[in-house]
């Protein structure tokens, strides 16, 4: 049986199948909740209606004559009466008055007939009964809910579990959202609610923000936009002012009493949860961090990473992906996982954003995939070195990881500052595979251990002269500009490192094995991005 008894379902009580039963009016308001059963046979028995009622009559109150018997139904209607029965067994009618079924359909007042007499006590007493047990079933349920939150919250649960239960519990999607109407999470997803997530701005400004007047003025009542939105919004206050919204989009289904204390319930929690913004935010990032590290781990697909990335508030869906990793300094100054999300969510990117071990890593909803550059040129205007993968679909994720991390690597290994995109790695994206092993590492000790072992006890090094003379392709002139000396110093200086390495540094050959030899040595001695 629903929660709430409606005109439908007390008609349906056993005592009411004694005899016949007909509606006169008001067959689409059959769903009016009954709050309570009342008899009477007195004209102004509206007086004692607060709303509600089955009032059960013989008629003997109504009125004999057209008149009367249509104000006794305006009466009942203003007073709001949930629905009329009438006994029609001869005491007063044997039919109903025309007068009185053309004011019930004016009005939408449901208007029920009865072919015989009933004992009106007995139908009173089966309703006062049913009443009675879905009140103790509603606290029942409350009692359940509040217990539900206290356990979240015992065990430091976050918000986002708080609106997994609260979608749990009432079956309905829930969207949580800050003041500045940011989607920080959604729980109980269904098609509905996937289609007004995506397009949340509408909802939550141009719905919401345009109907502040159906918004009770304490705001202490959960307001059902249900001819708007169909949703129940129940705002979260933290220190007596508004940190937010909690949103249950219930659909065409009203919520009950029930749902809607639950969604206070939730709110109240939430609340608490988020007392500490520092600790907030930190639990936020670790659980995107989690996100992240289950995606690296081949633990969930790509496609399952964009769906859970909407529980917690990122929407990646029909999106193209880019994924980035970044060092751990801008310039100078530290620059962690909670600086890469701001910057991208200022910007507009939908993002998931972690601390995966020696990098931060960002999966990027882009619009269209011309939108990459603009998501590099406003890291490297951050001062963020990096790198990036080529933008994908969300079955593309797993490679793009790897991607983004080789690209970072190089990035990292090199000193100009800026991201570095996978697609313009060439051949280092051999050399970043080679260095995970310790292939890389022999052919760089085969190729410079003796000039590293002359230079481990030179005061004047050589590593730098042969690195700038490879990166100028040979051009001597160019590399003794770039080293600040003289082209008679830099010519004493190749002798002597093909003295050491007893090679011809003219030869094609030579250049490009030595290029990948220092190339290789530069991502083995690549700082840490911690400390980068």
């Amino acid at each position: 049986m629903p929660e709430a008894l409606t005109v439908r379902t007390a008609l349906d009580l056993e005592v009411f199948h004694r005899t016949t039963v007909h509606v006169y009016a008001g067959e689409n308001q059959l769903e009016r909740p009954v709050r309570w059963v009342h008899t009477g046979e007195i004209p102004d028995i509206h007086r004692f209606l607060s709303g509600g009622e089955m009032l059960l009559t013989a008629g003997l109150g109504m009125g004999d004559t057209a008149a009367p018997q249509r104000a006794y139904i305006r009466r009942l209607a203003e007073a709001g009466a949930a629905v009329l029965v009438v006994e029609l067994a001869g005491r007063m009618f044997e039919s109903m008055p025309e007068a009185v079924i053309d004011e019930a359909r004016a009005l939408g007042l449901p208007l029920v007939g009865l072919a015989d007499e009933i004992p009106f006590a007995v139908a009173s007493a089966q309703v006062h009964e049913v009443l009675v047990e879905q009140r103790v079933r509603q606290l029942i349920t409350e009692e359940a809910t509040g217990q539900a939150f206290m356990d979240l919250l015992l065990a430091d649960e976050d918000y986002v579990g708080m609106v997994g239960e609260l979608a749990k519990r009432t079956g309905c999607p829930v969207v949580l959202e800050d003041i500045a109407h940011r989607m920080l999470a959604y729980g109980g997803a269904t098609p509905e609610g996937d289609e007004t997530v995506a397009r949340w701005d509408v909802h939550s400004r141009a719905i919401h923000e345009s109907h502040q007047n159906l918004l009770t003025g304490a705001r202490r009542t959960p307001v059902s936009f249900s001819d708007v939105a169909a949703c129940a919004r129940r705002p979260v206050v933290l220190r007596g002012e508004s940190w937010g919204w909690l949103h249950l989009l219930h659909g065409g289904v009203q919520p009950s009493t029930s749902d809607l204390r639950a969604l206070e319930r939730a709110a109240a929690a939430i609340a608490i949860t988020l007392l500490s913004e520092r600790e907030s935010g930190a639990r936020s990032a670790q659980r995107q961090a989690t996100l992240l590290n289950r995606l690296l781990l081949g633990d969930i697909t790509g496609e399952k990473f964009v769906g859970r990335s909407l529980a917690l508030g990122q929407d990646l869906r029909d999106r193209q992906l880019l994924v980035v990793v970044t060092g751990r300094t801008a310039g100078e100054r530290p620059f962690g996982d909670q600086d890469l999300a701001r910057v991208l969510h200022d910007a507009g990117w939908p993002a998931v954003v972690g601390d995966i071990g020696d990098y931060d890593m960002a999966v990027v909803g882009l619009r269209a995939a011309d939108e990459e550059q603009a998501v590099l040129d406003l890291l490297a205007g951050e001062g963020v070195r990096g790198g990036a993968s080529r933008v994908v679909t969300p079955a593309g994720l797993p490679l793009a990881l790897r991607q983004s991390r080789n690209a970072a690597s190089v990035a990292l290994a090199s000193a100009e500052q800026g991201m570095r995109r996978f697609d313009d790695l060439g051949a280092l994206r051999l050399l970043v595979a080679l260095s995970e092993g310790p292939e890389l590492t022999r052919y760089v000790e085969d190729e410079l251990g003796v000039l590293l072992k002359h230079d481990a006890v030179s005061s004047n090094p050589l590593l730098p002269t042969l690195r700038a003379y490879l990166d100028c392709n040979g051009n001597k002139a160019r590399a003794a500009d770039k080293l600040f000396i003289q082209r008679r110093t830099l010519y004493h200086r190749l002798q002597r490192i093909e003295e050491i390495l007893g090679l011809d540094l003219s030869e094609p050959d030579t250049h490009q094995r030595l290029q990948l030899a220092v190339r290789g040595h530069d991502l083995l001695r690549r700082p840490s991005p911690r400390l980068a």
